[in-house]
């Protein structure tokens, strides 16, 4: 894994931090209010077939935050330009919980360089008559309780060294000048989806009771192009209670490919010799 810090962005004062692993189709992943340590193992198992950029979200994880840096459309823009700046194409944007917000907020303002997005358990809309849990009012051990299918089997968050508590502590407080108010999301997000024309996964964890399922299927209901995967005996992150439903294997089963990618299909392939297009062929099969 190799870490970066990208700057030359929009602003002077900006920087972000990045993990980069594997090589491939672009992967851009993104954390959720836990930081980077709650996307478990899904980083270097997505990285042996991909190229994986996971970015650390401004004030995550000890990082820098400028004071003016308060939104999420915040970071969705950031990393839209860093997408410009590295000139990445054909990339599926993955995002749990906060970072599916994150991801929902590129889906809507470019539809060229990113060609799907996956939620996992994502939040960022307002649906009536579903509300989120308040994850600030609840304590460590609460939230365990509602975030995961299995409380036993997720680490007692009492059992942590200081300075990860403190690492959380900070972490939390990032996530409340992003997310507190409005509580979780965008009031006008959810009609902005309907801009959305490339394929949408909402993969999630049956248990929830942070983003209940009823709201994951309102949520993927509200894309065009929306699919909802719902995955039985997981919470909120269910690429950590079932990783091998969440594997990038079954993603990529799950994803739609649009009219535009096939035609973009055919006119790579028309490129290529014609001796040499079953051999191209045979190894994007392999691939998936």
């Amino acid at each position: 894994m190799t870490a970066r810090i990208i700057t030359g962005l929009y602003d002077a004062d900006l920087q972000i931090t990045v993990d980069e692993q594997g090589a491939g189709r672009p992967i851009l992943l993104l954390h959720g209010g836990g930081g980077p340590p709650s996307m478990g193992p899904l980083p270097s198992a997505l990285s042996e077939r991909f190229e994986v950029i996971a970015p650390v979200h401004p004030g995550f994880g000890g990082t820098p935050r400028p004071d003016w840096y308060t939104g999420i459309d915040d970071i969705a823009l950031s990393y839209l330009q860093l997408l410009e700046q590295r000139d990445l194409r054909d990339v599926m944007v993955v995002g749990s919980s906060v970072g599916g917000w994150i991801a929902s907020e590129m889906a809507v303002r470019e539809h060229q360089r990113i060609t799907g997005t996956v939620l996992l358990n994502g939040v960022g809309i307002s649906v009536e008559g579903i509300e989120l849990a308040d994850s600030f009012s609840l304590t460590p051990q609460e939230l365990i309780a509602h975030a995961f299918h299995d409380p036993a089997a997720a680490p007692d968050p009492t059992q942590l060294p200081l300075e990860a508590r403190n690492i959380q502590a900070a972490n939390a407080a990032t996530l409340a000048v992003y997310a507190r108010e409005p509580y979780m999301h965008d009031p006008k997000l959810r009609r902005r989806l309907a801009l959305v024309p490339n394929p949408v996964v909402a993969i999630w964890g049956e248990s929830d009771q942070i983003a209940p399922e009823a709201y994951g299927r309102a949520y993927a209901a509200s894309f065009p192009n929306g699919r909802f995967e719902p995955i039985p005996e997981a919470g909120h992150l269910p690429h950590l209670e079932q990783p091998k439903q969440v594997s990038m294997r079954s993603i990529a089963s799950r994803m739609k490919p649009t009219p535009v990618h096939r035609a973009s299909r055919r006119t790579a392939l028309a490129r290529i010799p014609i001796c040499q297009r079953d051999r191209v062929v045979s190894k994007q099969r392999d691939l998936r």
